[in-house]
């Protein structure tokens, strides 16, 4: 019985998908080694900065006796078969983030925002899709590259946030701890955010002195450096201030 891999350097269509390679680093399954060389590889053969996407596979299921299922019954290029799934280009993003690659993790997470689509009346057109919500897909090959597909898809819109707030600004919190594990660009001087827990703010500032993608220095809450680098949330109606230091 002969046997079929997809995602193989082998075949002629579907040679690299980013699902396997970006969950070999999010899940830690792959050799340390080999989550970097996966990552290149999905730049280089996924990443399309012309139109903007991060492809699912490529290239495309078309003509090959390979047979993935439905996938196959779009054309090439859209949705799974060789589009953006942008499900998929989230968890691209958020690999990057656990090998700490924050300049591309930034570049990419931007590079897929629908704003960045629709800034100029050719690039709307272009693009035929609502700017302001996240699409559950972006097409990926011939006349049809950069066109958006289905919107108000709310998986892709609440990993996109997810991605954002925890990984790369790097809001974590588990068992009412919190803590900030930024993976940023280097150029990002300094940010902020408010967190309210119950009745109490936690008004948090995040300073980039030594132009770092990760790793924090001090933490200090209302002044005082915190050695753990983290804090417990208490309900009690005050406000409070953070300050990071990466």
């Amino acid at each position: 019985m002969m046997e079929i891999y997809y995602g193989s350097i082998e075949n002629d269509e579907c040679r690299i998908d980013s699902i396997s390679q970006s969950w070999a680093c999010i899940s830690n399954a792959g050799d340390n080694d080999k989550k970097y060389i996966s990552m290149n590889s999905l730049e280089t053969h996924l990443v399309d900065k012309e139109n903007g996407i991060i492809k699912l596979l490529d290239p495309p299921f078309n003509k090959s006796k390979l047979n993935p299922g439905y996938v196959k019954s779009y054309l090439p290029g859209v949705r799974e078969n060789g589009g953006q799934y942008t499900h998929a280009a989230i968890w691209a993003i958020l690999a990057e983030t656990t090998l700490g690659f924050g300049d591309k993790a930034v570049e990419y997470y931007k590079m897929i925002n629908p704003i960045e689509h629709s800034k100029t009346k050719e690039e709307a057109i272009k693009y035929k899709a609502e700017p302001y919500v996240i699409p559950g897909d972006v097409y990926g090959a011939n006349n049809l590259k950069g066109q958006g597909g289905w919107t108000w898809y709310t998986g892709s819109s609440s990993w996109y946030y997810k991605v954002g707030i925890e990984n790369i600004l790097g809001l974590k919190i588990e068992k009412k701890m919190l803590k900030i594990e930024p993976c940023i660009s280097k150029d990002w001087e300094e940010y902020s955010i408010r967190y309210k827990y119950k009745t109490t703010i936690y008004n948090i500032k995040v300073k980039n002195p030594n132009h770092k993608n990760t790793g924090i220095e001090t933490f200090k809450l209302n002044g005082n450096e915190i050695q753990e680098k983290q804090i417990k949330l208490q309900d009690d109606g005050k406000i409070n201030e953070i300050e990071v230091i990466m």
